[in-house]
């Protein structure tokens, strides 16, 4: 795919600006929302589709296709990333979707996954060939866990710390760990001390402290600030990252391709997630990626109206204060 170049593809997106990945192009295999947990801070909003059946969501040939296409020509990328409307693994063809993007290029490959289906040998052997697997762990004790994720009834922590530890003794690349921290939920003393006991079981090569950055499920998901994520690092074993806040300069988003169109679209009128999605043709995650480095940059802000998230210029003109 040529600089510039907007072709119309379903299930593959970006690149996009990553705060934890860098320029990321993500592969979205799952239809939107389909996902094994209800998390209270996701940023695309609650889960339609609760599930935990495996099987071929996205025909495997089209993501293929859509691949050729956007890794045709010179791609500035610095991971290829199975993530995007919901739970990868629950893709039954997903290790055939690794071996496609490793035949058509040498990005490194990612998996970001809530970790929830690792307990089952088959998931964790179909997405063994990736470079960085980087699954979720964001409570300590049953309770916080039911409270936090609203997991699928037939899921427990105790089969996603299995899984965690499973997947850590098997896979032979990069293995991060991210911890979400919710301000008055889990990131008290007691809370964190009991997700770092876990996280020393597992044994990540790394641990990513995050918190909430978007609008969230729940309006109770409250983000954690800073000097109290880089507080809770001491908590953790071996290596231990807060993720920036990540601030994208505006020359910088539109080079990422879409910034400039959501731009053009929040100069005639205020807009939701879903109004851009639609009147541009552009994956949600896509658009989601793009609108938080607007808002950090302060050219964009957020209004609720009715519950509901309105996006607008935040002076009229595009630019910042």
């Amino acid at each position: 795919m040529k600089k510039g170049e907007r072709p119309n593809l379903l299930h593959v997106f970006g690149p996009v600006p990553s705060r934890r990945l860098g320029r990321s192009l993500g592969v979205d295999l799952v239809p939107f929302k389909t996902c094994t947990y209800d998390c209270i801070y996701c940023q695309l909003g609650p889960t339609s589709h609760q599930t935990c059946e495996v099987r071929e969501y996205v025909p495997v040939r089209e993501v293929r296709k859509e691949l050729e296409v956007a890794l045709r020509g010179e791609v500035e990328a610095d991971y290829v990333t199975l993530s995007g409307s919901g739970e990868p693994t629950l893709h039954s063809r997903i290790d055939e979707v690794i071996r496609a993007i490793k035949d058509l290029t040498s990005i490194p490959v990612a998996v970001l996954t809530n970790g929830s289906l690792l307990h089952r040998p088959r998931v964790r052997e179909r997405i063994r060939q990736a470079d960085l697997i980087i699954p979720s762990l964001d409570a300590g004790t049953e309770p916080l866990f039911r409270l936090v994720n609203r997991p699928h009834p037939s899921l427990s922590l105790e089969k996603l710390v299995t899984g965690l530890i499973r997947l850590r003794e098997e896979f032979n690349g990069a293995y991060w760990l991210e911890v979400m921290l919710l301000g008055g939920i889990s990131a008290l003393d007691s809370e964190v001390s009991d997700i770092a006991e876990i996280v020393e079981l597992i044994r990540p090569h790394r641990v990513q402290l995050n918190t909430v950055h978007r609008p969230p499920a729940q309006p109770f998901a409250y983000p954690v600030p800073k000097d109290k994520l880089v507080y809770f690092k001491s908590f953790f074993p071996g290596q231990v990252e807060v993720i920036e806040e990540r601030t994208w300069c505006e020359k910088e988003l539109s080079a990422f391709g879409s910034g400039d169109l959501i731009l053009s679209l929040l100069r005639r009128r205020p807009c939701s997630l879903e109004d851009i999605c639609a009147g541009l043709g552009l994956h949600r995650s896509e658009v989601a990626k793009h609108l938080e480095g607007l808002v950090r940059t302060g050219t964009v802000k957020i209004e609720s109206v009715e519950g509901r998230a309105y996006f607008s210029l935040a002076n009229g003109d595009g630019k910042a204060e």
